[in-house]
């Protein structure tokens, strides 16, 4: 783990609560500390009290650090963005940065697979190119998860992108991220996770107070590659 830039000293996940019912309340006190993430709406809170302002210094606070990332980039990279519409860092300067180097940018579609074999939503995302320069002027319509998407026939799957910048809730100081809960980016990325290849690097972006010591990782988790906040980038 390389850090370019001092963070602030992030926030220690809290245990959370046992159920006065639960076994495992009666060894608590004598089992060894387990790592329990904070809950997602510690983070999504604070994310809401944010003004509009607000949210849009940061983000420009944060496209300071993308130097940093392009240099790992390849000339026209193909990068997948997010629409930021639950109070995340604005993706806006993210579009600008790509359009003022001349890279490709991507949105991501939920969905578009159909279901599985079994009959669950097929959770690996596909990605659409991206024709305006303002997020809030491309024709979108809402996914029944809430999110805003963007339709097209040319899809491309997430291995043929040079970066991904992926949404999350938190991350803590090994790359470890924590999203929504649906699991679409890390079934999304696993496969060429585990294969070891090289892209696409997974690049998180978000407020510091989103940055934690340590959270508990599952086995299907894939973490980051990088991370950029308001006061800095950071490699693992």
């Amino acid at each position: 783990m390389h850090s370019e830039t001092m963070h602030p000293k992030p926030i220690r996940p809290e245990p959370n609560n046992l159920d006065s019912n639960n076994s495992d309340l009666k060894n608590a006190e004598t089992s060894e500390s387990v790592i329990s993430n904070p809950p997602r709406r510690h983070f999504t809170r604070q994310r809401r009290q944010l003004s509009d302002g607000e949210r849009r210094q940061l983000a420009q606070s944060a496209s300071l650090h993308l130097t940093k990332l392009q240099q790992r980039l390849p000339t026209h990279a193909r990068v997948g963005l997010y629409y930021d519409g639950f109070g995340e860092l604005p993706t806006q300067s993210l579009l600008d940065w790509c359009q003022r180097l001349g890279y490709l940018p991507y949105l991501p579609v939920v969905g578009s697979l159909g279901r599985t074999s079994n009959g669950n939503d097929d959770k690996r995302l596909r990605f659409v190119p991206v024709y305006h320069s303002k997020l809030i002027n491309i024709p979108t319509r809402i996914h029944r998860l809430g999110m805003k998407q963007n339709h097209h026939r040319r899809l491309l799957w997430a291995c043929e992108l040079d970066v991904i910048i992926c949404p999350l809730v938190s991350v803590d100081l090994n790359g470890n991220r924590m999203g929504m809960g649906g699991g679409f980016y890390d079934t999304t990325l696993g496969k060429s996770y585990r294969s070891g290849a090289s892209r696409p690097l997974k690049i998180g972006w978000c407020y510091d107070f989103q940055v934690v010591e340590q959270l508990a990782r599952q086995p299907w988790d894939v973490p980051l590659d990088g991370l950029i906040t308001p006061s800095g980038i950071r490699w693992f």
